[in-house]
């Protein structure tokens, strides 16, 4: 059957521009899979997705003007229903009725006719009537209609909008009023229908630069192309993107000294989004304006304004920055001296309020926090600061050093100050960035303004962690607190909701602790942090370190560790997280031993027993050892657990396990060999402690059990 390529386009108002990538992407792969499904594609056929600012469009090649047919073999009714004293009864007529072949009834015992027939097979349960036959592919029409109502239908829309089609009469609902649609099978017209439009060939071009209106397409391949030259238009979301980099990169380079454009992906695809035929240029502000923090000026100008701040080559801010615009006049002065005074009062703005911020000690912004509520249930801001400092001294405490607790106090009071300043209320993003640079302001020690700034790190998955002491301790404290808190309210995240990204706190939490090497218990910190919170209780504890202990699995499993092995470090629950990661190198390292395998099995064995037996001490009287066997295994663990120990406690795991390898031959004997269950009760109990003791001597590193699958 012939082939043909197949484009469908919607022409659209001005999609959204952060949803853009998403909402193309989705229409084409939608459609593509509901064209495969109907037949009318193969796995073979090539998916090109087009989006830009006013239109969603997909080239998909190798469609079929109509599918092949289909055999069906479709259930109708058990022949105990179906058939009475050898003749079709009502049940089966109707059922023949409904799917158009009811004459097939009247043709039993041998209903064929043409292609279609009725059979008798087994279901697995019971005999059951069939009906044999074939389905006639679906047009190309029919079917790329319903291909459309379905990736419509399934739109990841932001926002859905109602709009009167043109009757004046008819409502409809999708992300924007659509004003257009385009069908063509090669160069032929597919009719098909969508809000009150008939499918054509013309489209619509740039609002202002297109050559022709409306822009006339030949054919499926030319779409790109036309839409190109006679629209002047980049259908292409990722071709657009990759034009703007480049008209970025040349614009740069044009400016010189080493100057590059800040990179920023979410910026890129928001811009992309925008325009239809980028356009850069170069645009300045006044120098006076670099007094302020480069922090401020390049947020206000990619969250308002959508610019690309430069750069200088030390990753300084200059006073220069880039525009994509979406028209290409022969005299741009214009549009640059435009956007250039649309941002200056944006960064008069910032300048404005970190002056006035300054005016006043950040200290004396912390009586507000009282008046800032936190969580209805947990108080206010201020609140919440005296439970972090409770809590970042008794880190500060453990970690060491007087100078560090009392450093770790003042930036865990100073933390949140800055969240009743002028130039935090009017950019959230920049809290503890501005901490800092009025702590320093201040002339606070440089570690306490660095820890304002570090508390709130990582903030996201692969996030840099506090760069001093005072930093973890407070970014520590205000986690900890931030989980126990909700926690002890039963504010527990579910499924994937987790509106106070308490996961996000669990792992930072994780990070700094194993990261850092940190000399602190887990379940002691957040009995710690706990015991602030009047409606907490060792629950509350035992439910939060569960939680941690989750996301810690997680972490490990994310850097290439099995589960078995993170399961066998986790298992024994090691509060230094510091040490997990020699713990788990130890444990693949003992994994790849010979004797590995039946030493994890060994140990599975012990557990079971040990579970099932009465309380057994791991103590062991040698006058009791009667099997040469298991005096055997006893003279081994008197030499080999010792050895073992002693390389634990220095921190040498990898070492540890390996001398316990050496186990292997007396364990395997003593299973072979000794009855551990022995009627003598004090054989028994003997015997019991001997496995006791073995199993504490071999699980320190990891539960090994955990090795067996």
């Amino acid at each position: 059957m012939s082939t043909q390529n197949l484009l469908v386009e919607l022409f659209v108002e001005e999609l959204p521009p952060k949803a853009l990538k998403k909402l193309g992407a989705a229409f084409a792969g939608t459609l593509l899979a509901q064209l495969q499904a109907m037949g009318l594609a193969t796995a073979q056929s090539k998916l090109t997705s087009f989006a830009s600012p006013r239109r969603l469009a997909v080239h998909v090649t190798a469609v079929s003007g109509e599918a092949a047919d289909t055999e069906i073999l479709q259930k109708l009714v058990p022949v105990s229903i179906g058939i009475k004293d050898g003749k079709p009864t009502d049940a089966l007529r109707k059922r023949l009725a409904k799917e158009g072949r009811a004459h097939l009834a009247d043709l039993w015992p041998d209903a064929h006719q043409g292609a279609d027939s009725l059979v008798v097979q087994d279901d697995g349960k019971v005999e059951a009537i069939f009906l044999k036959g074939l389905a006639a592919g679906a047009t190309l029409r029919a079917g790329l209609q319903r291909a459309l109502d379905g990736a419509i239908s399934s739109l990841p829309i932001p926002k859905v909008m109602a709009y009167q089609l043109a009757d004046g009469w008819s409502t409809v609902s999708f992300v924007r009023p659509v004003h257009g649609l385009v069908a063509l099978h090669g160069s032929e017209i597919v009719p098909i229908t969508m809000f009150g439009l008939t499918a054509g060939r013309e489209t619509r071009g740039h609002r202002f630069e297109a050559a022709v209106d409306p822009v006339r397409l030949q054919d499926a391949d030319s779409y790109a192309a036309t839409l190109e030259q006679d629209g002047a238009v980049i259908a292409s979301f990722e071709a657009r993107r990759a034009e703007i980099v480049r008209q970025l990169a040349a614009a740069a380079a044009k400016v010189g000294g080493g100057v590059r454009a800040i990179e920023d992906d979410a910026l890129l695809d928001e811009v992309t989004g925008l325009v239809e035929r980028p356009h850069v240029l170069t645009c300045r502000f006044e120098s006076e304006f670099l007094e302020v923090p480069q922090e401020c000026l390049i947020l206000t100008m990619k969250a308002n304004q959508k610019y690309f701040p430069l750069l200088d080559a030390h990753g300084k801010l200059t006073n220069q920055f880039l525009v994509v615009s979406n028209i290409r006049p022969a005299d741009a002065s214009a549009v640059i001296q435009g956007n250039e005074r649309v941002v200056r009062p944006r960064l008069a703005d910032a300048k404005f309020f970190f002056d006035q911020d300054r005016k006043k000690p950040l200290e004396s912004r912390v009586a507000q926090l009282a008046k800032v509520v936190y969580h209805n249930k947990l108080g206010t801001q201020g609140e919440r600061t005296e439970r972090v400092r409770a809590l970042a001294k008794v880190i500060g405490a453990q970690l060491g050093s007087d100078r560090l607790a009392s450093h770790a106090d003042q930036a865990a009071m100073l933390a949140k100050a800055d969240l009743v300043t002028d130039m935090v209320g009017e950019f959230p993003e920049l809290q503890g960035t501005m901490g800092r640079y009025y702590a320093l302001n201040d002339k606070l020690p440089a570690d306490v303004a660095d820890a304002i700034e570090d508390h709130y790190k990582p903030r996201f998955a692969g996030d840099e962690l506090p760069r001093g002491q005072a930093g973890l301790v407070v970014a520590l404290a205000d986690k900890l607190e931030t989980l126990a808190g909700l926690f002890s309210i039963g504010q527990l995240p579910t499924g994937d909701k987790d509106p106070f990204a308490l996961r996000r706190h669990a792992l930072g939490v994780v990070r700094m602790l194993m990261e850092k090497d940190l000399p602190l218990g887990l379940d002691q910190l957040i009995g710690e942090a706990v015991v602030l919170f009047p409606g907490a209780d060792a629950k509350t504890a035992g439910l939060l370190s569960e939680f941690v202990s989750d996301r810690l699995a997680g972490l490990l499993r994310e850097q290439g560790f099995s589960a078995q092995e993170v399961d066998a470090v986790i298992a024994l629950k090691p509060q230094r997280l510091g040490d997990i990661p020699k713990r788990l190198a130890a444990v693949r390292a003992f994994a790849a031993l010979p004797e590995a395998p039946a030493l994890a099995a060994a140990n599975k064995r012990i557990s079971n027993i040990l579970k099932k037996a009465e309380k057994a001490d791991a103590h062991v009287s040698e006058a009791l050892l009667k099997e040469p066997a298991e005096q055997a295994l006893y003279a081994a663990m008197k030499d080999i657990a010792p050895r073992a120990a002693a390389q634990f406690e220095a921190g040498d795991y990898a070492a540890s396990l390996q001398t316990l390898a050496a186990l292997r031959g007396p364990v395997d004997a003593f299973f072979d060999d000794v009855m551990v269950n022995a009627e003598e009760a004090d054989l028994r109990l003997n015997r019991l402690g001997l496995l006791a003791t073995l199993h504490q001597a071999m699980n320190r590193v990891a539960d090994l059990s955990r090795l067996v699958s």
